[in-house]
């Protein structure tokens, strides 16, 4: 997420963050092949600008020998898009030809009132049919991508939930996710580009033919699909059930989504939006604007803070002069504030909004980038009570609006609180699942009512519903007050190229009675955790991968609070990031640095 900080970067830097905005992140980052490859691969962070919290994904390669791994050989590695998939290039094996799929008639498209399961009911009309629809209906849903990261556990709601994923966690034993065990060399470019090579791998077409009933239309979710896409799933008869991907373009500018908030009065940090050829030209707008000189400049697209820019001066204006003179840029004045992320849902009934979440940006011990996002946290402080009804319903304004764009369904709203005033404005919209809903499914509101994602299924279900939007949200707001949840990304952030000899197994992790972290047992998510002494790695790479400078390892959720009050993280946090490091042994395989020599594994 791109957001302002209190400290401007060396030499005007923009504000890295890789990683998936599913989400990730967001999350995600990157994919590669495994050790059987004939050679390493790279993967490329997304360009759009919430790869890092909405797909938080992986990159792995296979050393040649003797060869330098190309995987993070250069920083252009560790800066594409989080696990892409495209097709096989020239130099990937042959593959099985791929399996004959009976043609599934088309669902037939509802006119009017169905009938609701063996009730007879034609309108789901309280969260207790909404609860009774989701855990009955034989339509299957598929969530596609590079991890199950940010929809994990949503299975424990919805009946036909089910993932599709390029890296598998749990080595086979999760009954609820799928991998295609033939994965040739693929150079991937994006988190698009994975998801529409598992859309067409002919084992995932295969597994989706034997979970649909005869009849029935499968739907497909994911944080990153394109063009493309949309084409596969029309081909293929899958349902991808989100808005449109030229829609979603559109709204993800920066520059739309300040005039679309402008049109209903949301606020935005106080701004300009312009065009510049120069310095002098910059200073003229800005001054007339009333912004001052100290500013924040940010180009329409960016990846998670990339194309974010802090200028003080001519110098460092000239250091960026090439990125934002001569296109549409939005020009903001400088304030002190504290980046909170909402996701919210937009449906027929009116916007469903979700819980406030602190970010976790920038420590050095999670994530080589600075402003790099590497996690989120909720607990009852993150805003006060006024702040926090603001905040709600800045995002319920914005989301009611959006639907006038032909949007529905889920989104994530990037909020700014100015630490000095008190104001609460827009930061920006990532029109898509995020990285923090991994945190937002397991929430007291959630268990109160249904996960914020299940009314995304409704909104696409051809069901008819009733819920009363107010009612809702302010329960969920009562409830914020009363819930504690955080997770971090957890990145290498050293320069050598690693290949990983041993790896922390996914599941449940908890502190012995020496305060030591040990491996407790299998799971299969974190929505049990019950303390802060608890917590659930999801590991992304394992044995015979390899890591390079912002390279995902995992992700590790706990109800502990992770960041202290004075910005940094807590001791807690760093002796957690720590434990989990230590548990990987490596080879170094190139780089400067010696290979990190890990504390020896714990667990049973």
């Amino acid at each position: 997420m791109a957001r302002q900080t209190a400290s401007p970067l060396p030499e005007n830097t923009p504000v890295v963050s890789t990683s998936g905005d599913e989400g990730a992140a967001v999350a995600a980052a990157s994919a590669v092949k495994k050790s059987r490859a004939t050679k390493p691969r790279t993967v490329k962070p997304r360009t759009s600008k919430s790869a890092a919290k909405s797909a938080v994904s992986n990159a792995a390669a296979t050393p040649a020998a003797a060869a330098k791994p190309r995987a993070a050989a250069k920083p252009r590695a560790a800066a594409k898009a989080a696990a892409g998939g495209g097709s096989a290039t020239s130099e990937s094996p042959a593959v099985k030809k791929p399996v004959a799929l009976r043609k599934r008639p088309r669902k037939a498209p509802v006119t009017g009132p169905v009938t609701i399961g063996r009730s007879g009911f034609t309108k789901l009309k309280n969260i207790s049919e909404i609860r009774h629809y989701l855990r009955t209906s034989d339509t299957p849903v598929f969530f596609v991508g590079a991890t199950a990261f940010n929809l994990l556990g949503l299975d424990r709601w919805v009946r036909g939930f089910s993932f599709i994923t390029y890296y598998d966690s749990w080595d086979g034993n999760h009954p609820r996710v799928f991998t295609p065990t033939e994965k040739p060399y693929v150079e991937f470019e994006s988190g698009e580009q994975i998801n529409n090579w598992l859309l067409s791998n002919h084992e995932v077409r295969a597994h989706i033919e034997r979970r649909t009933p005869p009849g029935v239309r499968p739907q497909v979710v994911m944080v990153f699909f394109d063009e493309e896409t949309e084409r596969i799933c029309e081909e293929l008869d899958y349902e991808l059930i989100l808005p449109s991907s030229e829609l979603r373009e559109r709204l993800d500018s920066k520059i739309v989504t300040t005039q679309i908030a402008d049109s209903v009065g949301v606020p935005s940090v106080p701004n300009v939006l312009t065009t510049v050829r120069d310095w002098d030209e910059l200073v003229a707008v800005a001054e007339r604007a009333g912004l001052g000189q100290d500013l924040v400049i940010q180009t329409a697209y960016g990846d998670s803070g990339k194309t974010t820019y802090f200028v003080t001066s001519e110098a460092e204006f000239a250091a960026i002069a090439d990125d934002i003179t001569n296109v549409e840029i939005k020009v903001m004045k400088r304030i002190n504030n504290r980046p909170i992320a909402i996701e919210a849902v937009l449906t027929r009934q009116g916007t469903v909004v979700g819980p406030c979440m602190t970010e976790i940006t920038g420590h050095a011990d999670l994530t080589p980038y600075r402003g790099g996002w590497a996690g989120n946290e909720m607990f009852p402080t993150v805003l006060d009570d006024e702040s926090r009804h603001a905040a709600i319903a800045l995002v319920r304004r914005l989301g009611d609006r959006l639907g006038k764009e032909g949007y529905r369904g889920f989104f994530e709203v990037d909020v700014l609180l100015d630490t000095d005033t008190g104001d609460v404005y827009l930061g920006e919209l990532n029109p898509r699942i995020s990285g923090a809903s991994a945190i937002t499914n397991v929430t007291a509101g959630a268990y109160a009512d249904v996960p914020l994602f299940a009314f995304h299924l409704l909104e696409y279900s051809g069901v008819d519903f009733e819920i009363d939007v107010e009612e809702i949200n302010q329960r969920w707001e009562d409830l914020a007050s009363e819930d504690e949840w955080s997770h971090m990304v957890i990145k290498h952030t050293s320069h050598t190229v690693e290949r990983i000899d041993a790896a922390p197994r996914t599941g449940r992790y908890s502190l012995d009675h020496f305060g030591n972290l040990v491996y407790t047992h299998h799971d299969y998510d974190w929505h049990l955790l019950g303390n802060e002494s608890d917590a659930f790695y999801l590991r992304i790479y394992q044995e015979g991968d390899y890591r390079w400078k912002g390279a995902d390892l995992g992700i590790l959720v706990t109800k502990a609070h992770l960041e202290a009050s004075h910005g940094g993280l807590t001791l807690h946090a760093k002796y957690l990031i720590d434990a989990i490091r230590g548990m990987y042994r490596t080879t170094v395989v190139e780089g400067e640095e010696p290979a990190p020599k890990p504390a020896p594994a714990k667990g049973k």
